[in-house]
């Protein structure tokens, strides 16, 4: 069985990449209670179920304890499975929330919104470290359809390798794990023909290359990542996420990116995210 769990905050995203699952042929169960965790999966492997999505958040209330003991269960019985635990700044939750008029699920008319978050945080916390994360701030519906799907693409099994460029302007993202500045760099948004270009263009890639500060970095970073992935391997991740910022995420950091995941694609499972581009 191909098994999916959604997690994460509420104002997430978690229906949107439910919703994605759902169209791709998954059989989906929203909110599934704890106690009935095990038993749902027994039953539809038993039936021949081959692709399951399940979504688990705050509403589960106390069950959330006992998510930790079900994820172990799972793997000593052998079942394969990948998590997503979607999040986002405080501040674009609280205008989703305000945007949509819909009331938190923790919000019993004691806990201010903020105060809601903070908790929602706190029982998420032991589900949080054992997903890979996606930071939704700033993200548009499209975008984060695309990389839910580029996230049931990848074969099960051993380490994805992340590489995510993004712009400083709009904070750092919340689901990188390892995170570097390129913004020292000459930055080609002076230059007017590039300009309106990105890091992906011919000409903006050229001016890079052509920079030997630029280079040094590249091989610095690479070198670095190439250094420690054993590492976070043997400690059993499915996912590292590599973030590259500069001031916009247009230029530099999408051509850090990009140049990376060519260079590691070919003894890793690679994915590559655009912050800034999307």
């Amino acid at each position: 069985m191909d098994l999916v769990l959604i997690t994460g905050l509420s104002g997430s995203g978690k229906s949107i990449a439910l919703n994605v699952l759902a169209d791709a042929g998954y059989y989906c169960v929203d909110n599934l209670p704890g106690k009935l965790f095990s038993a749902l999966v027994d039953t539809l492997s038993a039936s021949g179920t081959r692709h399951l999505a399940l979504t688990i958040d705050a509403r589960s209330g106390d069950d959330l304890a006992d998510f930790p003991a079900h994820i172990e269960n799972l793997r000593q019985r052998g079942i394969q499975f990948r998590m997503l635990y979607l999040d986002a700044k405080d501040d674009t939750l609280i205008k989703r929330f305000s945007e949509t008029r819909r009331r938190h699920p923790l919000s019993d008319g004691r806990m201010t919104l903020p105060e809601c978050i903070v908790r929602e945080r706190e029982l998420l916390a032991d589900a949080a470290g054992l997903a890979n994360h996606v930071d939704t701030s700033d993200l548009a519906p499209n975008a984060l359809r695309a990389w839910v799907k580029d996230f049931v693409a990848v074969p099960q099994g051993g380490l994805t390798l992340l590489f995510e460029s993004f712009g400083f302007r709009h904070g750092i993202p919340l689901d990188a794990d390892l995170v570097f500045d390129v913004r020292c760099l000459p930055n080609p948004h002076y230059d007017p023909l590039l300009r309106p270009l990105t890091g992906k263009d011919v000409a903006v890639i050229q001016f890079m290359e052509q920079n030997a500060e630029a280079q040094r970095m590249l091989e610095d970073i690479r070198r670095f990542v190439d250094t420690w992935l054993p590492s976070y391997r043997r400690d059993n991740r499915s996912y590292l996420t590599v973030a590259i910022g500069c001031t916009g995420g247009q230029h530099r950091s999408v051509y850090f990116v990009e140049t990376l995941a060519h260079t590691f694609r070919s003894f890793a499972q690679v994915l590559t995210r655009h912050r800034g581009l999307s």
